[in-house]
């Protein structure tokens, strides 16, 4: 009978440390945040974790709240929000990617137990792109241009999340630092962050809409006939992608790190373009877009 239950003690130690997890992954609700989440969800998967897909989970303040609550453990974010969720710090240090990423990982970790993992070589900043034949037709190509036009006049309408209108380093900067100013009647406004029904409306100018809300690493905007307008006083912030985990999941399993560094070391800013592209363009389902690249990275069997 000892022996019986030495057997079945050893065999519950062994299921116990072939088990890892549960591990709950989340995302914003975009295109790009369905991408990541999902690399990070079959990442774990394949590596023996047990997960809980909570991609698409919400807005960044809804996300955030949540992994500091501890109802989730992991998810993508970017390294420009820092000046956001620290506003008291020194605009500047968001507008170079090390300081950045430095910057937010470390006042992340004392502040709320977030613990930064890698990020990836690529900026995915807020932009505004407009219609390639106003552009061209009005000779727009920065967001000084921009301004001068809707300051001589000239008819605007943008389509943009809210918290891209609300949050005071997004919109309301733009329009500071330009001198320009949109009213109610030109602004076509969607409660989540998925630039793919903004730059959508600009493309099929639905309502009017010849301004769109979007990522550095949007794929669909060539596709979709919109030009990205230069920012040339540098206004917005340094976005790079990387996973957050909270301390004590990171502290259970460390290897999390290794596991997901080269995952975001080969998500440059065309790769991402691309990936976005299938989903955002092609209609491909965020999962299978993830599989296929790590596959092709040879980063999962």
């Amino acid at each position: 009978m000892k022996r019986i239950m030495l057997i079945a003690l050893l065999l519950i130690t062994v299921i116990g440390l072939a088990l890892k997890g549960p591990i709950t992954v989340a995302s914003k609700i975009d295109t790009e945040g369905a991408l990541l989440g999902q690399m990070i969800v079959i990442v774990l998967e394949k590596n023996g974790f047990k997960v809980n897909d909570k991609t698409e989970f919400g807005t960044t303040s809804v996300i955030r709240k949540a992994i500091i609550a501890g109802e989730i453990d992991i998810y993508p974010e970017y390294t420009g929000n820092g000046g956001f969720f620290f506003d008291n710090t020194d605009p500047m240090v968001w507008k170079n990617a090390k300081s950045g990423y430095e910057t937010v990982k470390a006042l992340d970790l004392a502040s709320n137990g977030l613990v930064w993992l890698t990020p990836a070589p690529a900026n995915n900043t807020w932009a505004l792109a407009i219609r390639k034949d106003l552009s061209e037709s009005e000779g727009i190509k920065t967001l000084e241009d921009l301004a001068t036009y809707i300051n001589g006049g000239g008819f605007i309408k943008l389509a943009a999340s809210e918290e891209f209108l609300t949050r005071p380093d997004a919109m309301p900067a733009f329009q500071e630092a330009y001198g320009f100013e949109l009213s109610n009647d030109q602004i076509l406004a969607f409660s989540g962050g998925n630039t793919a029904q903004t730059i959508r409306a600009a493309a099929q100018n639905i309502d009017g809409v010849n301004l769109a809300m979007a990522y550095g690493t949007d794929g669909a905007l060539s596709a979709l006939r919109l030009v990205v307008l230069e920012d040339t006083k540098g206004v917005q912030p340094i976005y790079e992608p990387a996973p957050i985990v909270r301390k004590e999941v990171y502290d259970m399993y460390p290897e999390i790190e290794g596991l997901l560094k080269p995952v975001f070391e080969s998500l440059d800013l065309e790769s991402l373009q691309s990936l976005n592209a299938s989903i955002a363009i092609e209609g491909l389902d965020a999962g299978y877009v993830a599989e296929q690249f790590l596959r092709s990275k040879s980063l999962i069997d």
